[in-house]
């Protein structure tokens, strides 16, 4: 399948970058679509980390605002886990190493790769590459985020079974830390064996 590119503007640069871009592709059964104009939101992939200490069998999880749901929920408090944008230069293991002690004041020892993918692929370039990062949660909690980026950030340390039973019962609602989860629930085991040997 192949598709060209007819002009692409950059029509917005700020925090995300918005380029308007009219193109063409080809279409399943032969021949190419009419000219398409679409928008497409940049911004640099992200890295997620779920901190887990498989010796207390507990996670870390993050809450914070997101002006996202502003006007779709009653609760515009997001329950995520840390997560951050990759810098130019930096590795995805050196933004979730950072951004675990930026968010949550979380020291990595080990980290296992467990998705990559694209979280709104109708309009965002964004790409997202989720973790599970081995961690001690003995000393963790409070409140941290980097203030010079408008960041207020509530940290929880709650058993496995308790975050899994927030998952269930719908109280995360943004799709990164679920599938971080779900991930979670299916490599429980094999995490213990690998990181308490």
């Amino acid at each position: 399948m192949d598709w060209k590119i007819i002009q692409n503007q950059r029509v917005y640069d700020g925090h995300f970058k918005v380029d308007k871009v009219v193109l063409q592709h080809e279409l399943f059964d032969g021949g190419l679509s009419k000219p398409l104009t679409r928008e497409r939101v940049s911004r640099q992939n992200a890295v997620a980390v779920l901190p887990y200490d498989p010796e207390r069998d507990e996670v870390v999880l993050i809450e914070q605002f997101r002006v996202g749901p502003l006007e779709q929920v009653g609760n515009p408090w997001m329950v995520e886990v840390v997560a951050g944008l990759v810098e130019e230069g930096e590795s995805f293991e050196e933004v979730a190493s950072r951004e675990s002690m930026e968010e949550a004041n979380c020291k990595i020892e080990k980290l296992h790769h467990v998705a990559s993918f694209f979280p709104s692929p109708g309009g965002f370039a964004e790409q997202a590459h989720v973790y599970i990062g081995k961690t001690d949660t003995s000393n963790l909690g409070g409140l941290y985020g980097e203030p010079s980026e408008g960041e207020d950030i509530r940290v929880m340390v709650v058993s496995s079974q308790q975050a899994l039973e927030m998952l269930k019962e719908g109280a995360i609602r943004s799709a990164i830390p679920m599938i971080a989860l779900y991930r979670f629930k299916d490599m429980r085991s094999e995490l213990q064996r690998m990181w308490l040997n």
